[in-house]
């Protein structure tokens, strides 16, 4: 399952599904035998996935990967989304994200003069293409900085809470206040995100192997017995 070419059939069997359900595949992985697939609303749709979208795209999916097989073996299935802060690994990811804070962490990179630069870096994606992204860093001169995406070694979007209240301005009591404490943000990040993604195993729909999916769906298919209620 390691070789590209596998997940490729995957990508072609699963992208007609997620378009059929006007959604967009964001990403497709494979690690520790699970095969993840994140679905997404297509880029500027503000609004997230809600459990049921994602278990009927689950659904179609297993059901679409049992009757091709094109994975062979034991598997699990995840079918998710990307939540509030995702994942960054690919140019199209960036591409999308534009005009969002983002959050990157660097290689080991050496200036020319052998010194070691900064390693994480903050800002505003202003630009993307096929190999570099632009960052509107968070300093007073507001510099931008272009990253080569083979240096990169982990980024992410940032959600953002909002704008701070002006100084000597007090917050209007109507508006929604930012949490003040590292716990409050947690929680609420949690709940934005049960709101966006669904809670619990809700959001993902495990099968195990293709085995236990096809039995599933064999049963999910028969006639009820007459004289059943």
């Amino acid at each position: 399952m390691s070789d590209t070419s596998t997940l490729k059939k995957v990508e072609r069997l699963i992208v007609p599904i997620v378009s059929d359900l006007q959604l967009d595949l964001y990403d497709l992985e494979f690690r520790g035998g699970t095969l993840r697939v994140t679905i997404d609303r297509p880029a500027g749709v503000e609004e997230g996935l809600d459990m049921e979208a994602i278990a009927l795209a689950s659904r179609l999916i297993g059901r679409e990967l049992d009757h091709d097989d094109p994975m062979g073996g034991h598997y699990t299935l995840e079918v998710t989304s990307p939540g509030l802060e995702r994942s960054l690994r690919i140019p199209a990811h960036f591409q999308r994200s534009i005009g969002k804070t983002v959050a990157l962490r660097l290689r080991d990179i050496v200036t020319p003069e052998g010194e070691r630069s900064e390693r994480r870096l903050q800002g505003v994606l202003v630009a993307a293409d096929e190999q570099s992204a632009t960052i509107q860093l968070n300093d007073a001169a507001q510099t931008e900085r272009i990253v080569p995406f083979d240096k990169i070694d982990r980024a992410r979007t940032v959600f953002e809470w909002g704008p701070a209240p002006k100084p000597g301005k007090a917050p209007s009591e109507s508006k929604k206040k930012v949490p003040e404490t590292s716990r409050e943000r947690r929680a609420e990040k949690r709940s934005l995100e049960a709101s966006t993604r669904g809670s619990g195993a809700g959001t993902r729909e495990v099968l195990a192997t293709s085995r236990k999916r096809r039995e599933e769906n064999q049963r999910a298919d028969e006639p009820a017995e007459e004289g059943s209620t």
